[in-house]
């Protein structure tokens, strides 16, 4: 009997899941001679009735290397220990999913997403039996066992094309802009494209900003002739008065009230500097298109080592970018600790050196 094998993408979407999808199902039917299948929105397609499968063969996947988003669908509400029925209530319903898994005679699960689906898939295991291996998406970078995740270098571009595009604007009209981008608990994407775009002021979740030091920079640029500035904050970034002594979800939830990082930062700085203010808030613009060539690559090499870790029997396992080399490691050890911007490492030095302000 053929080895047969369910794929997923759970979570929010990012660049790059396709380009997986496709490695995986090349590698595996291929050259494995497995069968695999998709399943559709994360977990869920097998949790109802009937269930919802895609058939996975090289013809269903071909041009998927340079497609956005995902052919099987996703959610980031479709976990199976806090499933939402149609009535609104809340169960668990791991046990239905390990039946389903054994009716359609899967060996095992590979459930690409960030640290929210791979503990959940390690849970499954761990507690019902299924067999599950990771692959890790993140547009973030917040997962510290990996190098790198697919999706954030496009993510990265992105915000350095559109501070290309502010930087234009802002210089015509003496205006002091703030680019808004993803990073709620870690300031990667925030960090390297402020580097790459020329961005004035980084500000990140990491380093609390002190904003009487934003505003002098800008005054000071001001006095050098410099008449406009550009600012990219992290959705995460808050203010030292704001942010000292709050948790995560209390810092999230001021941000939620305060209409978001990039219009907290824009109403902490009125009367303090003269320039006229807008806002710019990239949201699922990062998300969304065709992955760049870093990102096909790396996804195409988690997709070929998803493969192998399941032809070795490695369940419980993610792929991982480590120095160069895609391997696996455990899902309990790679989803310990998040990755997050080193106020004292040398991205954010490199910043300071060439004259960016953090604030803080």
């Amino acid at each position: 009997m053929k080895r047969r094998v369910g794929i997923c993408t759970g979570g929010g979407d990012a660049p790059g899941l396709n380009a997986v999808i496709r490695a995986f199902v090349r590698d595996a039917v291929q050259q494995r001679g497995w069968e695999v299948v998709g399943i559709a929105d994360s977990f869920n397609g097998l949790l109802e009735q009937p269930h919802r499968l895609i058939p996975l063969n090289p013809n269903a996947t071909r041009g998927l290397v340079r497609r956005g988003g995902t052919i099987l669908g996703t959610t980031n509400r479709g976990n199976p220990f806090s499933y939402t029925r149609a009535n609104g209530e809340k169960v668990d319903v791991a046990p239905e999913l390990a039946k389903a898994v054994k009716e359609e005679r899967l060996e095992g699960l590979v459930c690409i997403g960030g640290d929210g689906t791979q503990a959940i898939a390690l849970q499954l295991m761990r507690e019902v039996g299924i067999p599950v291996v990771g692959v890790p998406k993140t547009i973030d970078n917040d997962l510290s066992a990996t190098d790198y995740t697919f999706g954030f270098q496009t993510a990265v571009d992105i915000a350095t094309d559109a501070l290309d595009r502010l930087q234009t604007t802002a210089e015509s009209h003496d205006r002091v802009l703030f680019l808004e981008v993803m990073g709620r608990d870690a300031g990667h994407i925030a960090l390297e494209a402020g580097l790459a775009g020329g961005a004035d002021i980084i500000l990140v979740p990491e380093i609390p900003y002190d904003v009487e030091r934003v505003a002098a920079c800008i005054r000071d640029r001001a006095e050098r002739g410099r008449r406009f500035s550009v600012v990219i904050c992290a959705e995460g970034a808050l203010p030292v008065d704001l942010a000292k002594g709050k948790s995560m979800e209390e810092r999230w939830e001021l941000l939620r009230d305060g209409g978001g990082a990039a219009n907290i930062a824009m109403s902490s700085l009125r009367g303090r500097i003269q320039a006229e203010m807008r806002t710019c808030v990239l949201g699922h613009i990062q998300r969304g298109g065709a992955p760049c060539a870093f990102d096909r690559v790396l996804a195409t090499r988690f997709g070929v080592a998803a493969s192998r870790l399941v032809d070795e029997g490695r369940w419980g396992e993610m792929v991982r970018l480590r120095n160069g080399v895609v391997d696996g490691v455990p899902i309990e050890e790679a989803i310990a600790t998040y990755k997050f911007v080193d106020p004292n490492g040398q991205l954010v030095s490199t910043a300071r050196a060439i004259g960016v302000e953090f604030g803080g």
